[in-house]
């Protein structure tokens, strides 16, 4: 029998890292999601060797029901444990594997059973970003992950790390194509689900899944695909947009001698609200001269006109139904939208670059200290839920 739908959101980046964890899965119920995907970091859970904090680990458990369905993606970010030493971004490979594996099971045996899919990091072939390694590194961290997981708990299911837009709109033989193309071939009975993320044209869905399950089956296999990340538009979707901004972006970093770091840590961020980095100073000048910028740049912008917010939530709105319902006629049966609300309620910050390429895709904003403030598209998630419950 070909298993129930999933619709699920994701709870942001970085739960419970800039701020105490807060309830979110009464709202995230509300806008249909009977599904959850967390981040869990190394940092959060073992600070120091041997040390455990478990608090945002039981932030988490407290607010479950039942019914509720868990995916955890596990960021291996350590100030002491690896590679690149950092609380936050990027994950790296462990320096000692016994630490790692001790620490994935405690993990798992935290939460008792209550998680269905446990996810070995997030998107790796964006190295040097989301993943300081090399595709054999990220192999040889992935069958750690999946036997602890495997030994802890038999039910759950082994996520393999996102496959994102670097990957899906690469030719085959560019380096993310054949970061995942040495997994894919070393790691077979390492996962059980092939993780797509899917961002741009919803018409290049299909395209996407099919390049997916191509490549497993070159090797002789074929795993579940899941989609752990939709929604859209992009900044990237629109040309001038983003000629726009890469202008600004070389502008910036040519007359800085600033060297951006390898790793981003919770505190660097925090910096960066006193040290104007390159990035930064792209974005500003970008709103020092708003009424010059196209259109539709603007739309992601901070305080658009009301018209082009308008237009922004119906293609968003649009979009989020087209993909979802590309990815389930082609079969796929858990889809998890990106994502909740901003990480923090009441923090703005138009000057940070992640901020004007993702900022547009919460669901969900901040009122009065609670996540309350439903937006267009997460009002058409939970119209969208409605409609498929029950379907086969």
């Amino acid at each position: 029998m070909q298993d129930r739908i999933r619709l699920g959101i994701v709870r942001a980046i970085s739960y419970g890292m800039f701020g105490p964890p807060e309830e979110f899965m009464p709202q995230l119920r509300g806008l249909g999601a009977g599904l959850v995907r967390v981040y869990v970091y190394w940092a959060q859970v073992e600070p120091q060797p041997g040390e455990y904090d478990w608090r945002v680990v039981d932030a988490l458990l407290a607010q479950l029901d039942p019914a509720d369905d868990v995916w955890v993606t596990v960021c291996s970010s350590s100030p002491w444990a690896t590679k690149v030493p950092t609380d936050f971004q990027p994950p790296s490979p462990a320096t000692d594997d016994d630490a790692y594996r001790r620490f994935v099971r405690k993990l798992v045996e935290r939460f008792g059973g209550r998680v269905g899919w446990w996810q070995c990091n997030n998107e790796p072939s964006n190295t040097g970003l989301l993943w300081a390694g090399t595709a054999d590194e990220y192999v040889h961290q992935l069958r750690i992950f999946a036997r602890e997981v495997r030994a802890a708990d038999a039910t759950a299911k082994v996520v393999l790390g996102g496959c994102g837009y670097d990957m899906l709109s690469s030719p085959v033989g560019s380096a993310p194509w054949q970061f995942f193309d040495t997994v894919a071939g070393a790691a077979g009975d390492s996962y059980d689900c092939f993780d797509v993320h899917l961002y741009d044209d919803p018409g290049h869905v299909p395209g996407h899944l099919r390049r997916a399950r191509d490549l497993m089956r070159s090797y002789g296999y074929e795993k579940e695909i899941v989609v752990g990340e939709h929604n859209g538009p992009m900044l990237f979707d629109f040309p001038d947009a983003l000629a726009a901004l890469e202008q600004a972006m070389m502008a910036a970093f040519a007359e800085s001698a600033q060297v951006p770091a390898v790793a981003m840590s919770t505190a660097d961020l925090a910096g960066q609200m006193v040290v104007e980095t390159p990035d930064r100073r792209a974005v500003r000048r970008l709103y020092e001269d708003v009424d010059r910028q196209p259109r539709e740049l603007r739309m992601f912008m901070a305080d658009p006109p009301a018209e082009l917010a308008a237009l922004r939530d119906r293609v968003a709105c649009r979009q989020l139904v087209q993909r979802a319902l590309l990815a389930l006629s082609a079969g796929v049966r858990t889809l998890v939208c990106w994502n909740l609300a901003p990480v923090v309620g009441g923090y703005t910050d138009p000057y940070n670059v992640m901020d004007l390429m993702f900022g547009t895709l919460a669901l969900a904003g901040w009122r009065d200290g609670r996540i309350a403030a439903v937006r267009p598209t997460g009002r058409v998630h939970q119209l969208l839920a409605r409609q498929v419950a029950g379907a086969p």
